[in-house]
């Protein structure tokens, strides 16, 4: 993932002052982010949580930081994932705790909830509370 940054300052060429007019100058450029964005994904031993880990796992510039579930708790979710090998994430049951882990780091971080429509709401509560909005983002899916 690369941070794109761009400037725009104001010509006055010769013949624009004629014409009272003043064109922009644009200049831009592309340099890698120190940091990978992680996500957290709730919901994980899910069908669709297996695969937001697979494609997470696989996108340029992310990272999965954590894996929450109430199935499969202490499973490494890379195998769950049946992915190659192991990630090293166990999945757990609870947010709070991974979440406490990634806002003490000040890293960019998401979390993706795919749990039941009837808990997303408390979950977007439980992360409110939990971290600073600095460095994340939630994204609730039903």
């Amino acid at each position: 993932m690369a941070a794109l940054s761009c400037n725009f300052n104001p010509i006055n060429h010769e013949s624009c002052v004629k014409a009272k007019t003043t064109r922009l100058s644009t200049s831009c450029s592309m340099q890698p982010s120190q940091n990978n964005i992680k996500v957290v994904i709730n919901g994980a031993a899910k069908e669709i949580g297996r695969a937001a880990v697979v494609a997470v796992t696989k996108a340029r510039g992310m990272e999965v930081a954590g894996a929450v579930d109430s199935y499969l708790v202490g499973e490494d979710v890379g195998k769950v994932c049946d992915m190659e090998e192991a990630l090293q994430i166990p999945i757990i049951n609870d947010l709070t705790m991974v979440l406490g882990s990634i806002s003490q780091s000040k890293d960019t971080a998401v979390v993706v909830d795919f749990t039941d429509p009837s808990t997303v709401y408390d979950n977007v509560k439980q992360v409110h509370s939990s971290i600073s909005f600095t460095n994340f983002q939630n994204y609730c899916y039903q």
